[in-house]
Formats: structure tokens, C-alpha cells, sequence
């Protein structure tokens, strides 16, 4: 090796030694962070206040507020998709022109077979919601329900059969007595007949059968009419004191044979179809809630906390809710199933992490507060 080849090699050898020196003295620069989740997602929704509110071009309420902070913390932007109702907001995730759900959507095990939900945001169940007016006084069509509803209508049969039978049987024994203070002819002596079965039957007669037979069915009237008159007027009192001071409909054991109204593809819908109440479901719930109000219907089964808010607000003085709430049931972020990708699944873990740490950091709460504790 000559002495210009051996500088060289020692002068290359003193700068990567000066440079390795350098790399040491200086900090790490950080990485990039990653590129997790999707960076824009369509997120399919429907107006139900307070949980989705549009007004203005824009969208607020609980759970509009709480999915932009959510896509905040997952760094995620995102364009609003609206539809009608949650059977369309499933749709468009199945299909794919949605990559998220959120509005109001409970979470059930026949949702869960065919979609993936966020952790719980948001505990719910159903309600009961009737007109203010329901609550005092008499009405025609409340004093005609009790006469059309649980064991009425049979006694107004057992009165009818009170009266047309001894009715009959008295006219026949009397039309042919000299005495008698029935007429002979069918009409009027039928009427007749029929007028003094029916004060037998209030324990009251004015006009005494003159025949054995005709006296003898007075005796078997008067008895039976106490029996019955016993019975009436403790069906009466209970009809009346219970159902009327109490304002009728107090909860969804009062609601078999209502008018009942709820949304289409809702869980109060299910609900209603297994416990045999016949609903008229609607498209939109506000639809329901209009109906109500005109007394078309006599009562709303819903989701509590959409009730809640409607009847503090736009529907103070008009409806109110009654009854405990039953059904619980909790509402959930929805993705589409496991065969949406990896991306998506990704997404959906970071969305429950954000959801957890708003949950601990104190962040829910205050949403949950503004819009369920100082709406009121």
C-alpha cells in the first residue's frame, strides 16, 4: 500500500468516526405515526332529537356531538349520510354506502348476528307517552272506552239479556189477563214489557204482573237484578276510580286494545308485535307524535329518552309520560360485519378506545349533561 492510498484510508476512517460521533450527540427524530383506520368515512344517521338534531345544514345533538369528538380522537374525517329511519342507516352499512351508523340504535341480539357495535354509548329503554288531557276529567270517548273495554262489554250483554228476557216472558203471561197493565199487541205491549223488566233490573217496578208466570218472574227478576246490580257496581267503581283518577293509561300493561303508535323497524315496534298490541307504526317518530296530539292516537310507545326530551319541549303542555321505563336496552355505534376488512375493524377498536377514555376523562359526562340534565 503506498503512502497516499494509506492517508486516504486514514482520513476516511476519521470521517465515519466524526460522523458516528455526530448520530450519537444527536436525539432520535420521531416516526410518523401510522396510518390507522380510514381517513374519511360516510357515516349514515336520521334525525330524532335530542340524539340528531339537523338544523341549518348542520347536525347536533348527543350523538352528533359525540361522534365528532369521537373521529377527533381517532383522527378520522367524515361526511354525514342521512336516512329516514334505523332500518335504512343498517342498510346503507350492509351495503357498503356507509362505512358507520349512528343515531339512536339499540343494540339486539338479531342486530348483532349481522352487524359489529361499538362498547354501549348511551343506556336506554321504552316509555309510554298519552296526551295531557288524559289526565283529568271526563271525556265521551273515555266514559264509551269503559263501556267497550274488559268486562263491560259482557255485562252490558248480561243487562240486555235482563231485559229482553223476562221482557218476553212477562208480556206473553200478561197479554191474555183482563187486568193487565200490558197491551195485548206485540208493539206496544213489548216495550212496555221490556221499560218494566229494565226498572226490575235497577230494583225498581212500577207495574205488577197480574199472571202466576208474570209473578213468578218478577220474584226470579228482582233477585237476579241484585245479584248482577252487586257485580255492575263493582266493576263500575274499579273502571272508573282506578282508570279515571289514575288517567287510564299509566304503562304498557294498559295498552292491550289502545290506540297505539310507535316507528317502523323500531324495537318498540318488536316489542308491541310480541305482546299483542296492535300498533300503527309510522315512518318518522315525529309523525306519531303529531297524531297524538290530534287524538288519533292514545298513546306513543318509544324509545324513554326521545320521549323525554319531546314532552319537555316542543311537546310541554300537549303530551306527557307515564309509567317506568321497561325493555331496557342500550344504544350503539354500528359497524358493518367482521368481512368489512381490516381497516374498518380497526377503526372500530379505536372508536371504542375513544369511547372508554371519554368515559374516564370526565368528556361524556358533560355531553350527557347538556343534553339530558339542562335541556329540561
Amino acid at each position: 500500500m503506498t503512502k497516499a492510498s494509506m492517508r486516504a484510508l486514514i482520513v476516511a476512517l476519521a470521517l465515519l468516526t466524526a460522523g458516528a460521533v455526530q448520530a450519537q450527540e444527536q436525539p432520535a427524530q420521531p416516526q410518523a405515526p401510522a396510518a390507522t383506520g380510514l381517513r374519511s368515512v360516510v357515516v349514515a344517521t336520521r334525525e330524532i332529537p335530542p340524539f340528531i338534531i339537523h338544523e341549518g345544514g348542520a347536525y347536533t345533538g348527543f350523538s352528533a356531538e359525540l361522534w365528532q369528538e369521537l373521529s377527533q380522537r381517532t383522527q378520522t374525517g367524515f361526511t354525514w349520510l342521512e336516512k329516514k329511519n334505523v332500518g335504512e342507516i343498517l342498510g346503507a352499512v350492509a351495503s357498503g354506502d356507509a362505512d358507520v351508523g349512528i343515531a339512536a340504535i339499540s343494540i339486539t341480539s338479531e342486530r348483532e348476528q349481522k352487524f359489529d357495535f361499538s362498547q354501549p354509548m348511551f343506556e336506554a329503554g321504552l316509555q309510554v307517552m298519552v296526551p295531557q288531557e288524559a289526565e283529568s276529567g271526563f271525556s265521551l270517548a273515555t266514559i264509551l272506552g269503559y263501556f267497550t273495554s274488559g268486562a263491560m262489554p259482557y255485562l252490558m250483554g248480561i243487562l240486555a239479556l235482563l231485559v229482553l228476557i223476562p221482557g218476553h216472558i212477562v208480556w206473553f203471561a200478561e197479554r191474555g189477563h183482563d187486568m193487565s197493565p200490558f197491551a195485548r199487541r206485540y208493539f206496544p205491549g213489548i216495550f212496555h214489557a221490556m221499560g218494566w223488566a229494565l226498572s226490575a233490573a235497577a230494583g225498581q217496578q212500577n207495574d205488577s204482573p197480574r199472571s202466576r208466570l208474570g209473578r213468578i218472574t218478577s220474584i226470579a227478576a228482582v233477585f237476579v237484578s241484585l245479584l248482577f246490580l252487586t257485580y255492575w257496581q263493582a266493576e263500575l267503581t274499579s273502571s272508573f276510580t282506578v282508570q279515571q283518577l289514575q288517567g287510564g293509561i299509566q304503562g304498557p300493561d294498559d295498552l292491550p286494545g289502545k290506540r297505539v303508535g310507535t316507528m317502523t323497524g323500531s324495537t318498540s315496534s318488536q316489542w308491541a308485535g310480541q305482546h299483542g298490541i296492535k300498533v300503527t307504526e309510522f315512518e318518522k317518530i315525529g309523525q306519531a307524535f303529531t297524531a297524538l296530539e290530534k287524538n288519533q292516537l292514545d298513546a306513543v310507545v318509544y324509545d324513554a329518552p326521545v320521549l323525554l326530551y319531546y314532552s319537555a319541549g316542543a311537546g310541554r303542555g300537549k303530551v306527557r309520560v307515564v309509567g317506568p321505563i321497561f325493555k331496557k336496552e342500550n344504544y350503539g355505534i354500528v359497524f358493518p360485519p367482521r368481512s368489512g376488512g381490516a381497516r374498518r375493524l380497526d377503526l372500530r377498536k379505536q372508536v371504542n378506545e375513544a369511547l372508554l377514555r371519554m368515559r374516564e376523562d370526565g368528556t361524556y359526562d358533560r355531553l350527557y349533561k347538556r343534553w339530558f340534565e339542562e335541556q329540561r
